[in-house]
């Protein structure tokens, strides 16, 4: 029986954030990827932009050093580093829509293995749709990245050959990154690039019921 440790939060984004480029512009979504910003390898410059108008923001403000004037789209308190910016929301929409991002990094209900994309609502009875800038992100950034865990609290795949909740956009999802493993979206199906240790390609397969090529 295979033996492995999930990734936590936090090294989960310092996955993510090993894979950002020198000087690229990149959207980190609410909730989990705002995590992203704590972990920024020394002396790499990554300009983060904030959908409510924010580019050049830094990571999260020492405790008591908050200003919540200075929030990013989840609310939460930010900082900002030097030459950072502030500018109309709908200027910042511009940004996203003009294909001015690099990457964006989004939350997920369901990836398919094609890079289908479905984070704004689960379409139950009931549930609170949150479209927020998600759509225009995920058609307007040059790459869309997706961070998650990889089975939801019942231990069914979020990983899927076809979604089944209401799509955000269709073939734009580039690269999935989860607590157990990172892979790509292809039109072929999912490619492994890595998977926590002692978990093996054919273990995560049976997590996701779906076929996983090997890295390469």
């Amino acid at each position: 029986m295979s033996s492995y440790q999930k990734r936590s939060k936090d090294e989960l984004a310092r996955r993510v954030a090993q894979d950002i480029p020198d000087g690229a512009y990149v959207n980190l979504g609410i909730g989990q990827p705002t995590l992203v910003a704590n972990h920024i390898p020394a002396g790499r410059e990554v300009i983060l932009h904030s959908e409510n108008g924010i580019l050049g923001m830094g990571p999260a403000p020492a405790e008591g050093a908050e200003d919540y004037d200075l929030i990013n789209a989840g609310k939460q308190p930010v900082t900002l580093l030097p030459g950072g910016a502030y500018f109309h929301h709908a200027d910042s929409f511009g940004m996203m829509r003009g294909g001015h991002l690099d990457i964006c990094v989004l939350g997920a209900f369901q990836v398919s293995t094609t890079g289908d994309l479905a984070n704004w609502s689960t379409g139950e009875p009931g549930a609170i749709p949150a479209v927020g800038g998600a759509m225009d992100l995920a058609v307007g950034a040059r790459q869309t990245w997706v961070m998650m865990d990889l089975l939801t609290k019942q231990g069914a795949s979020k990983l899927v050959a076809e979604c089944s909740y209401p799509l955000t956009a269709l073939a734009c999802v580039k690269r999935v990154y989860t607590d157990l493993a990172t892979l790509v979206c292809t039109p072929q199906g999912l490619r492994l690039i890595d998977a926590v240790e002692g978990l093996s390609r054919e273990a995560l397969e049976a997590l996701i019921g779906l076929p996983v090529a090997a890295p390469g």
